[in-house]
Formats: structure tokens, sequence, C-alpha cells
């Protein structure tokens, strides 16, 4: 039966719920259109080779928030353990970097649906506007980002509930276009023709440098944490079963796709996945399934950094670093409503900016979360040393030593980003991004006014004052 929290969000997810939260906002768009890029810079095998060790990679810093999560279940996930282990500026250098990770996701989704929509309605691309480095930006593409916007932000204002079934009908969608597809393999596909391990180790690396980004969204879990009407050990538990969900998904289609069309082949289409479909069945109705299956990754993904955002922001707020007014908690609906319309109002701007934005808010969102998930191993280790019998209803096994590897891995990929890195961030447009939303940090912070920031000994006692059956 639903309750509220002592925050006054409703505590109504249970753990279908809560696991295809965070599995569909693992499963966006990217895997549609990425493909046939996998394919061929890895090979069939090397590419799932590489979502495999990527998987490992991912599943190593989910084992982290695993024991995190069930140790302090409370709304803001990565907010919570870095204010413990921190203090009030660690706290929020952590927590606004994963927002920026989750609202640029949600921009990107803006962004993503007209895309899509190009790709399957002939002549989408209508009444051109202006240009945006050397882009054209259509009206048809903000008309349908911005409208876009308004749904997906209005079923998380309503309600978590509501959000949360209408994740599983999109995941179920992408499931059902996955399992066509791999029985369209098995049935009517050949072995590929690129090589195994495509270009050799290069290639594989390749690919794992693309594979945190894929599997971003198994924190959504510990966001909505104070909303799961779960025992805190099975918390742990769901992020990692989601990780290992997305990570068999990713391998079967790669797997389904490399046995329709090589990789060259697959690169050369606008949706590979859905060219894939095409071929395996010698129908292109049928592709246009897995198309669907692709628009339904991308309100999975938007839905579920919506809901992420918006409570990292609740939480931020609640505890004096934000404007009181974000964590107004709606009368009826029991959700964070200014913070869930903050993100969905900044995810409308990016249809403005037209198809290459999806470029420069992956890029530099990509920043974001490395960062925040470096500041978690960081916060973990904290927590190790200092409070060594702080209540852990799920324990990494090795504690510590995952740990060092948590932290040395997310430390490798945030060098990435900066300059000299091989995913070195553009100037200008892209370090502007993270120039503005740092500005935007340091303005809302100055807002809060002289609202007490919360203490680490505060929120040890709300911890420990919640109940974790």
């Amino acid at each position: 039966m639903s309750n509220t929290t002592q925050s006054g969000l409703e505590k109504s997810l249970g753990r279908k719920e809560m696991l295809i939260l965070a599995f569909g906002a693992m499963i966006g768009w990217g895997w549609i259109v990425l493909a046939g890029d996998w394919i061929q810079e890895g090979g069939p095998l090397g590419a799932i080779a590489a979502f495999l060790a990527g998987g490992v990679v991912v599943g190593i810093v989910a084992i982290i928030y695993s024991e995190l999560a069930s140790s302090m279940p409370l709304v803001g996930g990565e907010h919570v353990y870095s204010l413990r282990a921190l203090g009030p500026i660690g706290s929020f250098v952590c927590t606004w970097s994963i927002i920026f990770g989750y609202v640029t996701v949600a921009a990107f989704e803006a962004v993503a649906l007209p895309s899509a929509m190009a790709f399957i309605v002939p002549g989408f691309d209508a009444i051109p506007l202006w240009s945006v480095a050397g882009e054209p930006v259509y009206a048809t593409w903000i008309l349908v980002g911005v409208l876009g916007t308004l749904c997906v932000t209005y079923l998380n204002y309503i309600g978590i509930r509501v959000a949360a079934q209408f994740q599983i009908i999109m995941t179920v969608v992408i499931a059902f276009a996955g399992v066509v597809l791999i029985a369209g393999a098995f049935t009517n596909g050949q072995p590929s023709p690129d090589a195994s391990f495509g270009a050799g180790t290069a290639g594989i690396f390749a690919v794992i440098l693309m594979t945190p980004f894929m599997f971003v969204g198994f924190d959504v879990i510990p966001q909505s944490a104070e909303e799961a009407d779960v025992p805190a050990r099975t918390l742990g538990l769901l992020i990692l079963l989601s990780v290992g969900m997305a990570a068999l998904f990713y391998i079967a289609v790669i797997w389904g796709s490399s046995r329709a069309l090589s990789g060259s082949a697959l690169v050369d289409s606008s949706l590979p996945a859905a060219e894939a479909m095409a071929v395996l069945y010698d129908s292109r109705t049928i592709g246009q399934l897995m198309a669907l299956a692709g628009v339904a990754g991308i309100l999975t993904s938007w839905n579920a950094f919506i809901i992420g955002g918006s409570r990292a922001l609740f939480a931020l707020s609640e505890s004096g670093m934000l404007p009181e007014s974000l964590s107004t908690v709606h009368p009826k609906h029991n959700t964070p409503s200014n913070a869930i319309l903050l993100v969905g109002g900044l995810s409308a701007l990016a249809p403005f900016f037209g198809e290459q934005m999806l470029t420069w808010v992956v890029n530099a969102g990509g920043l974001g979360i490395v960062v925040a998930w470096f500041l978690v191993a960081v916060s973990f280790l904290v927590l190790r040393y200092r409070e060594p019998e702080m209540d852990r209803p799920y324990e990494v096994p090795g504690g510590s030593v995952v740990g060092v590897v948590a932290l040395v891995l997310t430390g490798i990929f945030v060098t990435l980003y900066l300059p000299g890195g091989q995913s070195a961030l553009v100037w200008p447009y892209e370090w502007l991004i993270v120039i503005g939303w740092s500005a935007l940090g340091l303005v809302l912070y100055a807002l809060s006014g002289d609202t007490p920031v919360e203490t680490t000994d505060e929120v040890v006692r709300r911890i420990e004052s919640i109940d974790r059956e």
C-alpha cells in the first residue's frame, strides 16, 4: 500500500518498477544507430567482448552503488553518499555533476525524437528556420521535440507510479523487438562476413570507450531510492541485475545485427538495427518495428532521466544547497514538481539548436557522469575507512580493493575528456556547455540564500531514522 516518505514523496515503487526504470534508462536510442559502428570497429565477436568488458567495468561501479544505496536509501543517491563522506562542497560538486549528465541525456532525447521521426517519416524535415554550426534547424524538429518534452514532463509531474507504468509499457516494446531480431537471426541469418575481431585490439578498445555511456541509467535506482517500497538489500541487488540485463540486451543486438549485414553496410544505413531487421525478414514493414522500438528507447531513457535529475535537484534543495522552491512536493501528486519542471524546461531548449546538439550534449554530459562516478568511488572508500561499523545491508565482497579499482577506472575515464584525452571535449561548443552549467550551479547555490546547509551529522540522523525493511 502506498505511503509517503519523510520528504513527502510517495513510497510506491516495487521491485519490478525499480528494475525496469533502470533497465529502460540504459537501453535508450544509442543502440539502434550505433550497432553498425560497434561491429565495424570491433567485429562481431570483438564488439561482444567489448560490451562484456564494459559491463564488468560498469558493474564494478554499480556494485559500489549497491552497497551505498542499501546503506543510505534516501532520495538523491550520490548526494547523500558524498555528503556523508565528503561534506557539503564535495557533495554539491558530485551531485551537480550527475544532474548535468541527466539533464544532457534528457536534452539528447528531445533532439533524438525528431531525429528518429526524420528517419521514419518521409519529408519530415520541413520549414528551415536557422542554422547552428552549419546544420539547419527545422520547425518540425522543434515542434516534435518540445511536444515530446511536455508529454514526458507531464507524466512525471502527475506521479512517479504513472511514469513507472509508462516505463514498463515502453520497455516491453523494446524487449519484443529484440526477441524478433534474435529469432530472425537464428532462422534467417548468416555468419557475419566481417572479421570476428574487426580491427583487432584498437577496434575493441574503441568500442569499450563507448560502453560506460551506454550503461548510464542504473544510478536512477539510488536517485529514487526513497520512493522504493523494497528492502534495502534488494535495492542494491536490483542495481547489479539491471546492468547485467542491459549488457545481455546489447550483446544480443550486436549478434543479431551482424548476422544480417556487414558492419560497413550497417554503418551506411541511417538506422542499422532497423535495416538488419528488414534484411532478416525481407520486409521493410518489419524493419519499421525496430525503428519504433528505437522511439520507445528514446522515451524510456528520457522518462528515467527526468526522474533521476529531478530527485537529485530535490535532494540538493532539501539540504539547503539550492533554492528552497526546488524541494517543493506537489500536494496532490507527491512529486518534486518544481524540480521536474526545471529538468523538462532545460531539455526543451535542445531542439532549438538542431541535430548538432546530439553530439555536444552527449560529450559534455559524459564528463559530468564520470566525475560523479569518480566522487562516488571516493565516498565509498572514505566511508569504508572512517565508518567500518556502518550498517550495510548489502556489503561489497572485497571491500576497499573493489573501491580502489573503481577509483582508478573512473579516474581514467575522467582524463579522456580533458585536453589531450582520446575523447577530449571540443572548444567552443562543448566546453561552453560545461562552463554554462557550472555557472548555473553557482548562481542557484547563491540564490539558496541563508538556508542552513545540511551537515554530515544531520544526514546520518536522517539515515538512521528510516525503515529499511
